[in-house]
């Protein structure tokens, strides 16, 4: 019996799980890589180059479902949110912001995906929030057993806010095609 009930569904979980595997194991190698990179210019560069590739991911994904103009407008509010945000936080804000929003995004789409194929699921957004929320506190519950690593509170707080942000964008854009545009 197929636990999936996709073969879209099953990607999605596996994409969540690869970004899982990406987190748990900066855990390990994030104190060698941030001394690898520790000059700021390249740290700038680094970040650029990562923002450059969510930016083609969004045009690339607006190109294949070709949203109205409302959705754009939404879109680019949602973005400039995002950059201001951005612009605030430090370089491991930043992190958490980023691996967090794309996991609770995956997650989203799982559940999401599992309800459109007939699965009561309910609440999605409230559900991957939730499951989001959880991994960002083991993720920190585990940084008390490792040497050279700190439990931070902010940090869970960080990941709780990246994971609402996404999650509460992803719903909205939702919304609106539904409102407002075709069917996705």
């Amino acid at each position: 019996m197929n636990i999936f009930r996709s073969s879209r569904e099953q990607r999605l979980w596996l994409y969540a799980g690869f970004v899982l595997l990406a987190i748990f194991a900066s855990l390990f190698l994030g104190r060698p890589l941030a001394e690898l990179f520790a000059n700021q210019n390249l740290q700038g560069a680094i970040f650029l180059l990562g923002m450059i590739l969510v930016g083609i991911s969004i045009i690339v994904h607006g190109l294949v479902i070709r949203p109205g103009k409302i959705e754009i407008a939404i879109w680019l509010g949602l973005a400039a949110v995002y950059t201001t945000l951005f612009l605030r936080l430090g370089l491991p804000e930043r992190s958490h912001l980023i691996e967090y929003s794309v996991l609770a995004i995956i997650i989203h789409k799982a559940l999401c995906e599992r309800r459109s194929q007939g699965a009561a699921v309910p609440l999605p957004g409230m559900i991957a929030f939730a499951a989001s929320v959880l991994i960002g506190v083991l993720d920190e519950c585990i940084q008390l057993f490792l040497p050279d690593r700190v439990f931070d509170t902010v940090d869970m707080i960080f990941n709780a806010l990246a994971a609402f942000m996404a999650v509460g964008t992803s719903s909205v854009l939702q919304w609106a095609r539904k409102m407002f545009g075709k069917p996705s």
